[in-house]
């Protein structure tokens, strides 16, 4: 008996290294990168954290990438790729990292227009 319970706790401690632990947000790091960045001039935490969600929103949609890109940059008034995909970037890594796999199959074979 004592040998079965040790075989049960030494395969469930096994399976749960194996499983992946689950992504978590991080809004304070979001905001930290976005909100004080200039060029973005977000009224406020809240508008910061909203417009990042809808960034998440359209990505879990499966929006290509180069539609995002413009969407963003038009949001913003500006024809900077970097400041639109920094944005980007960074509302999926830390408000929806679950969605980093969609974002980067959303971006394959992205290059920048001439």
């Amino acid at each position: 008996m004592k040998l079965a319970i040790a075989a049960v706790a030494t395969a469930g401690a096994t399976a749960a290294a194996v499983v992946a632990p689950t992504a978590n947000a991080d809004v304070v790091a979001y905001l930290v990168n976005v909100h004080v960045r200039p060029g973005y001039n977000f009224p406020n935490a809240e508008a910061a954290i909203g417009y990042g969600n809808s960034i998440c929103d359209r990505v879990a949609a499966q929006m290509g990438y180069a539609e995002l890109v413009d969407q963003v940059k038009a949001d913003f008034h500006t024809t900077d790729y970097y400041q639109g995909a920094y944005l980007i970037n960074q509302a999926v890594n830390e408000l929806c990292p679950a969605q980093i796999w969609q974002l980067r199959q959303s971006a394959a074979g992205y290059t920048l227009p001439a």
